[in-house]
Formats: C-alpha cells, structure tokens, sequence
C-alpha cells in the first residue's frame, strides 16, 4: 500500500510541477544583477510558473509561492556545469542544491536579514546544505491534493494551517520550513509571537517585557521574509537609478483622470 502511495504521490508531484498555463504575470529579473547583489544567508523570494504556484499564491494571499536561500559557491555544480548557489525544497526533488539559473524567467527578490553576523549566517547556509537529500513524504497523498486547485474553496483563517499540513516524517521538507529552521537554528526571528509579562524590576510594579516565542516552523509561507521586520527587501531591479524624465512614453497614451 505504502509503495502505490508513493507512485500517486510522485505522479501528482510531476503533475504539479508542471508548466501553468497562461501568461507571467510580472516581468523577469535580471540574474546578473541578481547575482552581484546577493550574499549568503540571503532569502530569494520566487514568483513561480507552476501548477502548485497558484495555489500557494492563492493560500497565502501573497505574489511569492517559493523560497530558496543563497549559499554561494561551496564547490557544487549541476550537470550543466553551473555552480549551484540556492538550497531549494520542493515537492518533486526534496531539498537539493540548484543554480541560479534555475530562476531563468522568473520574478524575484531578495529578504536580506539585518544584522545577521557572518559566522552566524555561515550557520544558516550549514545547516541548510547540511539537509541537501532530504526527500518530501510522498506516500501522504493527500498533502499534494491540496494544491490541485489553483483557487481551493478554504476560509481565510485555514489557509495557512493547510499550508502546515503534513505527515510529520523527520526528512519532509518545503521551501519556507526549511529556511525558518535553518534560521531558526541561531535563533535570528522571522516573525516570532511575541508576548507580555510583568518585569522584574524592584520598585517598578508597572514595568513590563517582551518574551519571544519562536513559531513553530512548519506554518512559515514564502511571503512571511517579505514582511518580516528583520528582514530588509531588496529589488535587484532597483541597482541603477531610473530618471523617470528619460522615460520614452508613447503621446497617443490616454493620461488617467483623478
């Protein structure tokens, strides 16, 4: 039984990682600047053009439905002979090493977190190469049936947690999961819960705290990096000033009304 679970689970994962239909919606980034702007433990945020990227859009109500995280050059390359930058997690291939290329197309952008230290960023990229060969657990058929609808009929208040749905197998990977842990392994907050209590200051019966609880990792999405305050959003597209004077605007334009 177990076997032919995983047989549906890898054909609708191949199904899903299929080409979507219809135009992309948002123009293309341009790698090479891309490629000069990133560091390692930065977070590239992807507008994906797949079947399962509609519906992560859908549940999270965000552009993003992938996340990957730059590792730079640590010595591996795809058979094509690019050097692998990005440690992915998806459905199909598990977590793997993948090169920037891969993003060919794609609208992307980039969560740099603020004040991460450098030896601490060169945990993040450890820990998540370290969980390169993780496999997703296809035999849980039905943690791939909720991406079949492009648009599921869920109540805002479910999506996340059917985001977070899962069999609980120690190797089960998706993208944001995987990145939150790896963050969350030098304790850096993504988007944490934070709490009030009563401080103990002598003398002060009205000073209060802040307590940090760390969130669990598996109810991250992609979009979370983008409004994270510990994260700073940078558009590769926005290196070079653009003066909006120069722009060649076509005169038969209508100019829109108030």
């Amino acid at each position: 039984m177990k076997r032919l679970l995983r047989a549906i689970g890898a054909l609708l994962s191949s199904y899903l990682n299929g080409r979507a239909r219809g135009p992309y919606p948002h123009p293309a980034t341009d790698l090479d600047t891309m490629r000069q702007r990133l560091l390692p433990a930065d977070v590239v945020l992807v507008e994906g053009d797949r079947r399962i990227s509609g519906a992560i859009k859908y549940l999270t109500q965000s552009t993003w439905s992938h996340a990957a995280l730059y590792v730079g050059d640590h010595g591996k390359f795809d058979s094509a002979g690019r050097t692998c930058m990005l440690v992915e997690a998806d459905t199909e291939h598990g977590v793997r090493a993948v090169a920037l290329e891969e993003l060919e197309g794609l609208h992307l952008r980039i969560c740099r977190p603020v004040g991460l230290s450098a030896e601490d960023a060169g945990r993040v990229v450890d820990y998540a190469l370290a969980r390169i060969g993780d496999r997703y657990d296809l035999k849980n058929v039905f943690d791939l049936i909720r991406y079949l609808l492009p648009a599921p009929p869920v109540p805002a208040p479910w999506r996340r947690r059917l985001l977070s749905l899962g069999s609980g197998d120690p190797t089960r990977a998706i993208c944001s999961t995987l990145i939150a842990q790896a963050f969350q392994s030098v304790r850096f907050p993504i988007l944490p819960i934070i709490s009030i209590e009563a401080a103990s200051v002598p003398g002060c019966l009205d000073c209060l705290r802040e307590i940090y609880h760390i969130r669990h990792h598996s109810l991250f999405v992609p979009r979370d990096f983008d409004v994270s305050p510990y994260f700073r959003v940078i558009k590769p597209g926005l290196s070079h000033v653009v003066d909006y004077r120069e722009i060649a605007w076509w005169e038969a334009d209508p100019v829109a009304g108030p």
